[in-house]
């Protein structure tokens, strides 16, 4: 069984099917405990949010009865999940591994992606985490007291999310396509000095330095007019050097575009065969690895791919080095003609 909250709150079974969970008060408590997964909820609180001042005859003995409820509908769901319902004193809570809630998969792609130094396979994990929003989080309960403090954190992540994958983005040459996409985001959130240097940065390499000046006037003067503060140093800084036109402030050189997957771990204790299949890439027009299946023969033709890109910019290799990567290991030359991914 999965749990969505990055949108309205969903329940699916283990084949993607959305799960039905009967009656408002029973889907209000299964939001309430997800908005509070891994804590428990006191029993108080959960009738408190259940029905505010308008409550039953019987706080405690409906609120059990709704219990009940939640927990019959997830056994139909999946045998054995009444049990993800469990009493913690003082009240209840969801017994749900992070990862089976799609915030969970989304808190450990951003984890991942900032460990990640190579700035394409950090933009892919961002982009994976940021495809599992399904629109405002809690979005049928935003409404609700209970999750007004969820709602907000998790858009703060999310927007966190959005501006480290604008950086790297720009890191990959990107700025062109940002300079047109940041746009609506910076006018739905003119505060936010991270997002607004992103801007900044793809519109001046864009070449369009006089826009970029605008941007940062404006958010100079909003923010003048609504907290009464300057500009952070950081931006300040970012507007100094778009007015002396720094060299510093282009685009690094674009790497040669291919369709290599992007690697999301590094390739650990391959040393040794990484060596041998680039002294035979430096030999021999075509490198077969070979091996039985799930060695790692894919992942380190992925790694050699990377490695020797530059090498091959049109993808066809040069008279000095003529050789081709593909397959698997241990690897040994042979005839084969088949071209390499590109």
């Amino acid at each position: 069984m999965r749990f969505g909250v990055l949108g309205p709150v969903q329940v699916w079974t283990a084949d993607g099917s959305p799960a039905r969970i009967p009656e408002v008060k029973v889907r209000t408590l299964l939001a309430d405990l997800l908005a509070h997964l891994g804590q428990p909820v006191s029993t108080d609180r959960l009738i408190d949010d259940l029905w505010g001042e308008r409550l039953p005859a019987n706080p405690t003995g409906a609120l059990h009865t709704r219990v009940s409820q939640l927990r019959r509908a997830f056994e139909e769901v999946e045998p054995g999940g009444r049990d993800l319902v469990a009493f913690h004193p003082p009240g209840y809570l969801l017994r749900v591994d992070p990862e089976a809630v799609d915030l969970g998969r989304f808190q450990a792609l951003t984890g991942q992606a900032r460990l990640t130094a190579d700035p394409r396979a950090r933009a892919v994990l961002l982009s994976d985490a940021l495809a599992l929003w399904r629109g405002t989080s809690f979005a049928d309960f935003a409404d609700e007291p209970f999750a007004s403090a969820a709602i907000a954190r998790l858009e703060q992540q999310r927007l966190n999310a959005l501006e480290e994958q604008a950086e790297a983005r720009l890191e990959l040459g990107e700025h062109g396509l940002l300079a047109g996409e940041l746009g609506d985001l910076v006018t739905r959130y003119p505060l936010r000095e991270r997002l607004r240097a992103a801007y900044l940065r793809a519109l001046y390499r864009a070449g369009r330095q006089n826009e970029a000046l605008d941007s940062y006037a404006q958010l100079r003067e909003r923010l003048a007019e609504d907290l009464g503060v300057d500009p952070g140093p950081e931006l300040t800084a970012l507007h100094r050097a778009i007015l002396r036109q720094d060299p510093a402030l282009m685009a690094p050189a674009a790497r040669p575009r291919t369709n290599l997957p992007a690697p999301l771990t590094d390739l650990i204790g391959r040393d040794e065969a990484i060596a041998r299949v680039r002294v035979l890439l430096d030999n021999g027009r075509l490198v077969t690895l070979t091996g039985p299946g799930g060695v790692g023969k894919t992942r380190l033709a992925v790694e050699i791919g990377t490695r020797v890109v530059d090498t091959f910019p049109d993808g066809c290799g040069s008279s000095n080095s003529p050789g081709r990567a593909a397959g698997s290991a241990p690897p040994r030359p042979t005839r084969d003609r088949t071209r390499p991914a590109r």
